[in-house]
């Protein structure tokens, strides 16, 4: 009876396409990660900017002043304007 015997060549080319498409699903996703960090560190920035901006609207476009108030400022009732 013939016994088999151990293939070294198979082996290691087996091997190395374990090993090689482990550091492919590896480096796979740490690219997904180092994507999904930047895109959070642009989504954060984007918030920061977005509360700034909420926050100068809500302290000057929605604060309400009469209409007379700002033609007072203006010098609108000083003087007399041709039209």
């Amino acid at each position: 009876m013939n016994k088999p015997f151990f293939d070294d060549q198979a082996y290691i080319a087996e091997q190395f396409h374990i090993v090689d498409d482990q550091i492919t699903q590896t480096a796979r996703l740490a690219f997904q990660k180092i994507n999904s960090f930047k895109f959070f560190q642009c989504n954060e920035a984007f918030r920061m900017n977005r509360q700034h901006l909420r926050s100068l609207i809500k302290g000057t476009l929605l604060n309400y002043m009469r209409p007379d108030a700002v033609l007072s400022d203006l010098g609108f009732f000083y003087e007399e304007i041709s039209n």
